[in-house]
């Protein structure tokens, strides 16, 4: 067994599907459906279920899976080492992290890391904050990123950064204009709404509790699953949402959203690292990098709001 035929079986279970796995991997369907064929022949298992043109994992493919990825993992944490002997030069760094901080927060200073060692290919997985401290804790992520708290005994979850949580309505809505806005306004409002289990939701609802609203009497015209849907969906609407500053914040600027008078509660982004695993040098100077610039994004707004004249 070799591992590339592990990476061959990976592909193909996760995506239940030759050709696709066949395209992940810059290969022909037809060698990675022998790599299969030769793994269960040599071992005299049956890993997928061939249903007319699907196939699904067997009991067996499943339990292989885990040991399969588990494998995979301490393989790449084999191949990080070797990059550190060799100053970085080649090598990969898998970095999972939650929506709002992978679409917004991440990829520029993913991009300076890039500039810094070209030769470290770099993987960028989205999911939620579960997901997330998942990947960690099996190895498949060197470092994570999420949104908010995370109760997990086997990771070690640092603040790195942090974003406000801001209502916007699109500019033709009678809300654009009010100066203040009172508890029953928000019951009597239309909203677009994250769905339930995402840390925008979470963080708005408990906004809503701090001043007396409870956000089981909203009236939820609609939930959808990203900030882009969500902002898209509020243009010309006279529906309102609670969404990330950073996924709000050019919207406002151009005119096209307009933030309301709202308390702007504080989320906090947190790094996720393993308790018991050494940190690749790739990983701890991608955290670095991370920590430094949202140092110096601080400063820059602290200086920034010190400027502004009083009125």
């Amino acid at each position: 067994m070799t591992f590339e035929q592990l990476a061959i079986f990976v592909a193909v279970a996760e995506r239940e599907h030759l050709t696709k796995a066949a395209a992940s991997i810059n290969l022909t369907p037809s060698a990675v459906s022998t790599a299969i064929k030769n793994l269960e022949h040599r071992y005299g298992v049956e890993l997928f279920h061939r249903v007319g043109r699907r196939i699904e994992l067997t009991e067996s493919g499943r339990i292989f899976l885990c040991e399969s990825k588990t494998l995979l993992a301490r393989a790449r944490a084999t191949e990080l080492v070797l990059s550190e002997l060799g100053g970085m030069q080649r090598g990969t760094l898998s970095v999972f992290a939650s929506q709002t901080i992978a679409s917004y927060w991440l990829p520029s200073r993913l991009m300076r890391f890039h500039a810094s060692h070209p030769g470290i290919d770099l993987n960028l997985t989205i999911g939620n904050t579960r997901t997330v401290a998942d990947a960690v804790i099996n190895g498949e992520a060197d470092v994570g990123f999420v949104e908010g708290d995370l109760d997990e005994p086997a990771l070690a979850a640092s603040v790195i950064d942090q974003d406000e949580l801001v209502v916007v309505v699109a500019a033709t809505h009678p809300w654009a204009g009010a100066k203040t806005l009172a508890a029953s306004d928000f019951t009597t409002a239309r909203w677009v709404m994250r769905e339930v289990g995402s840390g925008t939701r979470s963080v708005f609802e408990h906004a809503l509790a701090n001043i007396g609203v409870n956000s089981d009497d909203l009236n939820v015209a609609m939930v959808l699953p990203s900030n882009e849907a969500i902002l898209s969906a509020l243009k010309d609407s006279i529906c309102a949402a609670g969404v990330s500053r950073l996924a709000a914040q050019q919207h406002i600027e151009a005119g096209k959203l307009i933030e309301v008078n709202f308390c702007r509660p504080i989320r906090e982004f947190r790094l996720l690292r393993h308790k018991e695993r050494h940190s690749s040098k790739a990983a701890s100077r991608l955290i670095e990098m991370c920590r430094h610039s949202a140092q110096s994004s601080t400063s820059a707004a602290t200086v920034k709001a010190n400027s502004v004249p009083a009125r």
